[in-house]
């Protein structure tokens, strides 16, 4: 018995101490009240282009242009439910397939706990189009990102290329109270 409690003691320790990891940062959170809508997994690319860096001409970097992903129901990225990309004039946009659309607008992002993956971000919807699901979204969290970050560096042959880099992440949909 005494054991048995000591084991599950020693289990909540681990887990408090270690799962820390996946916590969303602060500067990221959505508003308190806020109820959550709808839960997406994204599967995709970040594109880039390779431009000669404005403030050193004799650098090159990569610009990032568009997301284009596409949005699932569960993790292993079988029930397709819709897309994410660019929409004109450069806002981020998520459509599911029951027609209902949003685009948001960037709050604060954060550094991903993993370094090779693009930040996390707190959106705040923009416009919302469409009678379903995504109707009364107010905010948008994108977190748990993998991959999709440019390559640090870049030249003068790759100038005028594009640059598809694979991305995986969680999008959360709240609106308000």
């Amino acid at each position: 018995m005494t054991r048995s409690v000591f084991s599950f003691i020693l289990i909540c320790y681990t887990l408090v101490c270690f799962g820390q990891n996946n916590s969303i940062p602060a500067s990221i959170q959505i508003p308190e009240g806020s109820k959550l809508i709808r839960h997406t997994y994204a599967k995709g690319v970040q594109i880039y282009v390779c431009i000669q860096d404005a403030k050193d001409t004799s650098r090159y970097i990569w610009l990032f242009t568009e997301p284009r992903a596409m949005l699932y129901a569960d993790s292993s990225y079988h029930q397709f439910i819709g897309k994410h990309y660019f929409e004109r004039g450069k806002n981020p946009t998520w459509e599911y397939t029951d027609s209902s659309r949003v685009s948001g607008v960037k709050i604060q992002q954060a550094n991903s706990p993993d370094n090779l993956a693009i930040p996390w971000l707190l959106l705040k919807v923009g416009e919302t189009k469409g009678t379903g699901a995504l109707k009364s979204a107010a905010f948008i969290q994108r977190i748990r990102t993998k991959g999709g970050k440019a390559p640090v560096t870049a030249n003068k042959s790759q100038k005028g290329h594009f640059l598809e880099v694979p991305y995986t992440a969680e999008y959360f949909f709240y609106g308000e109270k």
